[in-house]
């Protein structure tokens, strides 16, 4: 994977975009890449959660336009379909927890594929951008659905049709981001709290993760319903015989995710 690392530490797999000379912005060699390191974590037993970052100075630039652009390279219709959606579905259905580490510019999809990830961390000199009307596209990648249910029909609406840059903080406190930290010790909280979510009982985040999925299309009966399925599958597991052990035994619970 030429454009694309994957490290593990302490069960936590690090997928790291590498075109930092592009602003990490995506040709279809990156997004299949992509793909692959996806597949790979969680086709590892060990890694229990998945942090998604950049290098140099951007998280993602989104679309590559020289790429895009290039009457021999991929159409739009193939990039969306073959790249992006694919990744968005991958993000929204992995059984472990997904965080993006947002280390800098997340423009386009590069913003919309960290929006897709179940928290959002940034680092304060992080920015967010819908950059799509600017060159007269709509936005994909899952924004349309994504950013109205994070911020509302008519804050979505403006950066999508004006096409704003705005802060780390400023999308912490429209609910587009989870926490914000200082640089230098972004990573480091990051992996601290990756840690701690690779230690919890994965088994009923995924779970969690179902219902939530599910919650933008069921009625109210409906999410009852699958809550109290998925509840059950939940206290079947081996994850909550421990978590009730060690809790009546004052203990710290070894989740196993499972």
């Amino acid at each position: 994977m030429s454009h694309i690392s994957l490290s593990i530490e302490n069960n936590v797999a690090i997928i790291t975009f590498q075109r930092a000379e592009k602003f990490n912005s995506f040709i279809r060699s990156m997004a299949l890449d992509f793909h692959s390191a996806l597949d790979a974590a969680e086709a590892d037993t060990s890694v229990r959660c998945i942090v998604i970052t950049g290098s140099g100075k951007a998280f993602c630039a989104g679309q590559d336009l020289q790429e895009a652009t290039d009457p021999n390279g991929p159409t739009l219709s193939k990039i969306v379909g073959e790249h992006y959606n694919p990744v968005i579905l991958r993000i929204r259905n992995m059984p472990k927890p997904v965080i993006a580490a947002v280390n800098g510019v997340a423009a386009g999809a590069g913003a919309n594929i960290a929006l897709a990830c179940d928290i959002v961390l940034a680092c304060n000199s992080a920015s967010f951008i819908q950059a799509f009307s600017k060159i007269g596209l709509i936005p994909d990648s899952g924004g349309t659905y994504t950013l109205p249910r994070l911020i509302g029909l008519q804050r979505a609406s403006a950066l999508m049709m004006l096409g704003d840059k705005i802060s780390a903080t400023e999308a912490q406190l429209m609910g587009m981001v989870y926490k914000v930290y200082e640089d230098n010790v972004f990573m480091t909280e990051v992996m601290t709290l990756a840690t701690k979510m690779a230690t919890m009982p994965t088994y009923g985040l995924a779970l969690t993760k179902q219902a939530l999925n599910k919650s933008f299309e069921n009625t109210l009966v409906q999410q009852l319903v699958l809550e109290d399925t998925l509840q059950t599958l939940a206290g079947n597991s081996d994850d909550y015989k421990e978590g009730t052990s060690a809790f009546l035994e004052k203990r710290t619970p070894l989740f196993k995710g499972s």
